[in-house]
């Protein structure tokens, strides 16, 4: 790997000082199984099922991070399946708990959702308890195509609906938008279409093999390479719209070139939390995957032991000591590190088919894509 600016392997050679952390600062929340929508490239295997959380789920949840004294706030990411399938007094009912943390700036609420269930009772909760909503759209209604109902059907047209209920009701949402084969050489009509949205951030997720999304076909370097490049290039027509994956990149530049040097941090374990009460750790996308030989990923359950004494038990789990051992070697070896700081765990597991290999083709289109495109415009003068 080649061409990175001055200052990009400050920390390159730090693998003692990089673990999994034992608190969490973001917690995934799964109310409901069920999602609404049957997106062609989902990595979600039981999203045809409903089954809710229960408010004891919730009740737990929250004593953990009421206990968790050394972290400020805590962000609850309601994540699904469809979050808004579930019935919106139950929401109501999960979310009390919360209450008092919230109350004392100690919880801060996120949803992610593909919008088309927004309904004015939801809007009415969202204001109520301060969501961060996010809202899951690939682009204008042809490079949206690959969202579909049950039915086949393009749920284009209701996602739109449900964006324009935040609108009218003046609640900010930033997006998400999966860039697939099919979509990457379309930059200039991506961009005009969020920048036209209404959202305040866009994220760009470059499809990943993850889960039964094992069979399409997938971006490669040099497309994610053009795309952040053409991206870098529109940027300055749309002044008022953040993207999220060049501001990281942007960031972590301005401390490069200053000479800042990144403080090492420890990894976030990410607990997310199913409807049962089951908590894997390390990334969302695990949950639910079938992996015999770690017991399915799951770490435990917050119906019999509480969240914090699992978050304690991690130095005994097989995989999370096997991812452990990725990030050492990526620390090592990857001059990429001091940005990247060793990308996501799911993306080692479903393209190698464990943890503690380094380089993945999510870090070849997301990481380094992002870094050689800069470089290229660091070059014409336009960074």
């Amino acid at each position: 790997m080649n061409g990175m600016p001055d200052g990009a392997r400050q920390g390159s050679r730090e693998p003692s000082s990089t673990r999994v952390d034992s608190r969490f600062q973001t917690l995934i929340v799964q109310p409901a199984t069920l999602c609404n929508l049957d997106c062609t490239y989902c990595y979600l295997p039981s999203r045809g099922r409903q089954t809710l959380m229960t408010v004891k789920v919730a009740q737990q949840l929250a004593l953990s991070i009421e206990e968790q004294a050394s972290v400020a706030r805590v962000d609850v990411v309601w994540h699904g399946g469809e979050p808004l399938t579930t019935p919106v007094d139950h929401m109501r009912r999960l979310l009390l708990p919360f209450e008092p943390l919230r109350a004392a700036g100690r919880v801060r609420h996120f949803v992610q959702t593909n919008a088309t269930l927004i309904s004015p009772a939801w809007i009415e909760v969202f204001a109520e308890y301060s969501f961060a909503v996010g809202v899951s759209i690939d682009g204008p209604e042809a490079q949206n195509a690959g969202r579909v109902n049950r039915s086949g059907r393009p749920a284009f047209a209701q996602t739109m609906a449900g964006i324009d209920k935040l609108r009218e009701a003046g609640i900010e949402f930033s997006a998400i938008c999966v860039v697939t084969a099919e979509t990457i050489a379309h930059a200039d009509d991506l961009l005009a279409f969020f920048a036209s949205l209404g959202c305040v951030t866009v994220g760009f997720n470059i499809e990943e093999r993850e889960g039964p999304n094992t069979h399409r076909e997938q971006v490669t370097p040099e497309q994610a390479e053009t795309f952040w490049g053409r991206l870098w290039q529109l940027r300055p027509r749309y002044p008022g719209l953040h993207i999220r994956d060049l501001e990281r990149f942007g960031e972590w530049l301005r401390r490069a070139r200053s000479g800042i040097s990144r403080v090492a941090s420890l990894y976030d374990p990410i607990p997310t939390v199913s409807a049962a009460g089951h908590v894997v750790v390390l990334s969302p996308e695990l949950l639910g995957t079938v992996a015999p030989a770690h017991r399915n990923f799951i770490v435990g359950n917050v119906l019999t032991e509480s969240l914090l004494s699992i978050m304690n038990r991690l130095p005994t789990v097989g995989y999370v000591a096997e991812f452990e051992r990725g990030l050492q070697a990526c620390a090592r070896t990857c001059e990429f590190w001091d940005f990247c700081r060793g990308g996501q765990a799911s993306n080692r597991f479903f393209e190698h088919g464990r943890f503690d290999t380094t380089e993945t083709n999510y870090c070849r289109t997301t990481y380094q894509a992002v870094v050689r495109s800069a470089l290229q415009q660091i070059k014409g003068g336009i960074l």
